[in-house]
């Protein structure tokens, strides 16, 4: 009998995880936090010798494993930077596992899977909401992605500015003009683009902290003007996590002697709000940073090298930042690394080739 090559998948993450939650607690100062991590490597140990119950069950070798380059970056980054910096991509990470092992057990296969499927679907749905309340999120977060926070914004900045200046790069190029041209055109492009991504994220997060900010106050107003309904619809939401229907009354109506803590709470609980990560300034510094920092890598060589060297080197180190790129992406889509890095190789290899031979045709016409 063949392994299944998700068992093996599964199998591998469990150990990834385990793995990476020692990590987190190994750099975390906070006592409280640093036991929550410990513990959820304890689960995810557990997750790993039942899957190796089921190995053995099925008479199939245990798979070979070591860390995954995935979790050593991002346990490098916890290091680094804190391991704040890398709980949004491990909620998404717990999110896609709840996900998965679900579809694993309403799938075919023998009833001993199906059972530890179940099992583990649950412990990693507990993760999840644990994640979350570190993050101050509610909500279930296998049906939403997680957030990345100011990475996120580095990588989707960097990839905007790289790929759209390439394909800029190698149309001037294609119309056969001077290095200085291309220079010029390239400069030009990258703080174009730079200036665009950066007023577009901050615009973008401007206007979901308006809308915030109004829904809270019309929430603030419902408050004031209909304390009874409120109290009400308090009472309903703690009913639906579990509460008995007098105990549910008893919280809301505890809660509601405090207008300001009854304002927190409906925030959190109804309207399912959350502050923001970054603040619309720093996003879109963030983002135009990254974009600007992207877009000069393919006028870089023209810069310091001869115009059919430069050709050249360009060409590489382009060609190798979206392979980068695309293998960072894979931190916040939990894809492989290699799968991630030739899809973005071949969308820049592919803007450059129409860019080139748009140039080429446009010298050719006029």
């Amino acid at each position: 009998m063949t392994t299944d090559p998700r068992w093996v998948e599964h199998y591998r993450d469990e150990r990834d995880a385990a793995f990476l939650y020692r990590a987190l607690a190994g750099v975390e100062a906070d006592e409280s936090r640093r036991k929550l991590f410990e513990r959820l490597a304890t689960v995810e140990d557990r997750h790993v010798q039942r899957w190796e119950a089921l190995f053995a069950e099925e008479a199939q070798p245990i798979p070979t494993h070591r860390p995954s380059w995935r979790t050593r970056t991002l346990a490098w980054m916890a290091r680094r930077f804190g391991a704040e910096t890398v709980l949004p991509m491990l909620l998404a990470e717990e999110g896609r596992e709840v996900t998965a092992y679900l579809r694993l057990a309403h799938g075919t296969g023998p009833s001993s899977v199906h059972d530890a499927a179940f099992q583990i679907a649950t412990e990693s749905a507990e993760h999840a909401q644990e994640l979350s309340s570190l993050l101050g999120r509610e909500g279930e977060p296998w049906h939403a992605g997680g957030r990345g926070g100011y990475l996120r914004s580095v990588v989707y900045g960097f990839n905007d500015g790289l790929t759209a200046n390439f394909g800029l790069v190698a149309g001037v190029i294609g119309a056969g003009v001077s290095p200085t041209i291309v220079i010029i055109s390239g400069i030009a492009g990258a703080i174009a683009d730079a200036l665009s991504m950066g007023s577009s994220g901050y615009l973008a997060a401007k206007s979901a902290a308006e809308v915030h900010a109004h829904q809270i106050e019309m929430e603030r107003d419902e408050l004031e003007l209909m304390p009874d309904v409120e109290e009400e619809e308090l009472a309903l939401i703690y009913e639906v996590k579990g509460f008995t229907a007098e105990r549910a009354k008893e919280t809301a109506r505890l809660i509601m002697r405090d207008p300001a803590q009854a304002l927190e709470v409906k925030v959190r609980e109804e309207l399912q709000l959350t502050a923001a990560e970054l603040t619309p300034a720093i996003d879109g510094w963030v983002t135009g940073t990254a974009t600007a920092v992207g877009a000069l890598i393919p006028i870089a060589p023209f810069l310091a090298l001869d115009a059919p060297v430069a050709l050249w080197v360009s060409l590489i180190i382009s060609m190798s930042a979206h392979f980068a790129i695309g293998a960072a992406r894979s931190l916040f889509t939990g894809r492989s690394v290699w799968a991630s890095g030739r899809d973005m190789f071949v969308v820049g290899f592919g803007v450059a080739a129409v860019g080139y031979f748009i140039g080429e045709a446009i010298t050719r016409v006029l």
